[in-house]
């Protein structure tokens, strides 16, 4: 279940947040949700590249959405 709560954000991060919202579809709320998930797995594994982050993030999403298939050799 989700809480509301309020944070401060100066104009520029706010700006930066609004245009990576936007480019993704997502409300301001779902962004700033995905770019703390996405720091929050950087810094938990910080000797994985970003961009290996986000496709694991991706890959996970998928799987729980039932996209995933088994891999054949």
């Amino acid at each position: 279940m989700s809480k509301a709560t309020s944070i401060r954000l100066s104009d520029d991060l706010r700006k930066k947040i609004d245009i990576y919202a936007k480019n993704e579809h997502r409300s301001i709320s779902n962004e700033i949700e995905e770019l703390i998930r996405i720091g929050f797995a950087a810094k938990e594994n910080p000797d994985l590249p970003l961009e290996f982050i986000n496709d694991l993030l991706q890959a996970k999403a998928e799987k729980e959405l039932g996209l995933a298939k088994p891999f054949k050799i």
